[in-house]
């Protein structure tokens, strides 16, 4: 791995030291060009600075219109002071030139007394002060072009001065120093930085080459989706990094590739984000997401102490929920045979002992009476209550309390057409069994014989209420306080304090509400509420 290190660190300065180089080389070009503008500036403003001081001159009007004199005359006469403001102010070039454009003055003697035939110098005539650049034998120049006026203010002749402007490899020749100082700081802090972002990089791949990286990426793809669990995880701003195959086959959610968007987009239900705002893990908690029973783990991701996002691992609870489902109704429907056997039992013996007493009218009106009684409480159950595993669970428990000495009273306006789309069967029967169970321990410790057990279903579109009272024992408001707590109960026996807990279990799961109200040996009644 050594060698692989060393590859990695060598192409991370190289890339690095090429960037700058590079980035240098762009900056030097971008400040190369605007010395080259500011050198034509500045070289253009003393171009026409110099050709206004000729035009000024006094001997200049005086010879150009003087018509005793010819041209090479005139020209003679002005080459010495020309010479001069030439050499002093270091122009290129000055020429002076008649009215007719002929050149009395020149670097060349050749073209002294020639007409100019300059594209540039028409608007010179007409008493216009410019500048220009052109080409010619020097390279470009910057020329100024000033009329020449007389004392009586008219145009007698114009000044031509020119200024080589510099090119790109003399800004260079005449930066070579800075130039090469700034090279040498810039490639030597640019190495340097180089070797440190590259070993920092390092650092922070954990010392892994980018392909063994990517084969990790890879592996660890193929590893959630080989997985029989679903597995889903977010950051800290709720972007999801993983969604295995199973978490989509499981929550029913499109095939696609969902890494980089918002959870709440893909599943607004799905109760992640919530463990980054708590940032405490949460086991083994059944919820219905997206219509679907999972069991799930999620925990909070920490990298050295902090938290960067959220993990749930899930299995799917729906078969299993459905399976459950049969066997609690089996189970019910077992107990309600076991009461009813027993109850029969007892009637038979009263009639076998009122017709030993030879009271068979007795017995006969006992026999109607027992009939009618069970065939109301039947077929009430059967209209109201449409769920026959729910009604039968509240036949048996009717049962069951007479075999306690509890009357068990079924509110006649109850009725249940349908269950929340929360639950299932499964958890209303943990949920109305838990509780009708909980007021049958309450009335066993009373000491009345009043025992007294209300029941009422009231649905509607919109919401579901469920009432449960007795007077039994009651509960004080230190007892209130902690009945949903796991494993605490007002018992003095084993296997008790589950059951509330696994109720408000099942109220959340739903975002339903419970409200307890109970009197300490007076009795208590509780209400739950669901959403429909």
């Amino acid at each position: 791995m050594t060698d692989k290190r060393v590859s990695m660190t060598g192409k991370i300065t190289a890339l690095t030291f090429f960037i700058i180089v590079f980035s240098f080389l762009i900056s030097g070009l971008f400040i190369i060009s605007n010395i080259l503008n500011s050198e034509e500036e500045r070289i253009t403003e003393q171009a026409m600075l110099v050709a206004q001081t000729v035009g000024k001159l006094p001997e200049l009007p005086t010879v150009l219109e003087n018509d005793a004199l010819t041209n090479q005359q005139k020209a003679t006469k002005l080459k010495k002071t020309i010479r001069d403001v030439r050499t002093t102010n270091k122009a290129d070039y000055i020429v002076v030139l008649t009215m007719d454009g002929v050149r009395l003055s020149h670097p060349k003697e050749s073209l002294v007394g020639l007409r100019s035939q300059s594209n540039d110098i028409e608007d010179a005539f007409t008493e216009h002060y410019y500048s220009t650049t052109a080409k010619g034998d020097l390279g470009t120049v910057a020329r100024a072009f000033v009329p020449v006026m007389n004392t009586m203010h008219e145009q007698v002749g114009v000044v031509l001065v020119g200024y080589k402007l510099p090119t790109f490899l003399d800004i260079v020749h005449n930066l070579r120093d800075e130039i090469l100082v700034a090279t040498c700081l810039s490639l030597l802090f640019g190495a340097w930085g180089a070797f440190l972002l590259s070993r920092s990089m390092k650092r922070d791949l954990l010392d892994y080459e980018p392909h063994e990286i990517a084969k990790l990426y890879i592996e660890r793809s193929e590893t959630f989706n080989a997985m029989h669990e679903g597995v889903i995880a977010i950051d800290n701003h709720f972007i999801v990094t993983i969604f295995n195959t199973k978490a989509k086959q499981i929550l029913g959610v499109d095939e696609g590739d969902l890494i980089g968007q918002n959870i709440y987009d893909i599943l607004p239900d799905s109760r992640l984000p919530e463990i980054l705002d708590f940032n405490q893990p949460i086991y083994n908690k059944e919820l219905l997401i997206n219509q679907h029973t999972i069991l799930s783990n999620r925990v909070p991701i920490e990298v050295e102490g902090e938290t960067v996002g959220a993990i749930a691992i899930f299995q799917d609870r729906t078969e299993v929920k459905k399976l459950a489902e049969e066997l609690t109704g089996v189970k019910e429907f077992v107990q309600a045979l076991r009461i009813q056997n027993h109850e029969h039992k007892n009637k038979m013996h009263t009639v076998a002992g009122l017709m030993q007493l030879g009271n068979y009218r007795a017995a006969l009106q006992y026999i109607q009476g027992a009939k009618k009684e069970q065939d109301q409480l039947q077929d009430f159950l059967h209209e109201r209550i449409q769920n026959q595993n729910l009604a039968g669970l509240l036949l048996s428990k009717v049962n069951h309390g007479k075999e306690l000495g509890i009357l068990v009273e079924i509110d006649a306006q109850s009725s249940l057409d349908y269950l929340p789309k929360a639950l299932d069967f499964h958890d209303f029967v943990v949920l109305l069994g838990n509780l009708i169970e909980n007021s049958f321990d309450a009335l066993q410790l009373a000491a009345h014989d009043d025992k007294k057990l209300f029941i009422s279903i009231d649905q509607n579109d919109q919401v579901m209420t469920i009432l449960v009272e007795d007077n039994g024992i009651g509960m004080s408001e230190e007892q209130i306080a902690r009945i949903f707590d796991n494993g605490f109960t007002t018992k003095h026996s084993k296997n008790h304090g589950i059951g509330l807990y696994l109720i408000q279990d099942i109220i959340q799961k739903a975002q339903g509400t419970i409200d307890v109200e109970s009197t300490p040996n007076a009795g208590t009644s509780i209400v739950v509420t669901f959403e429909m």
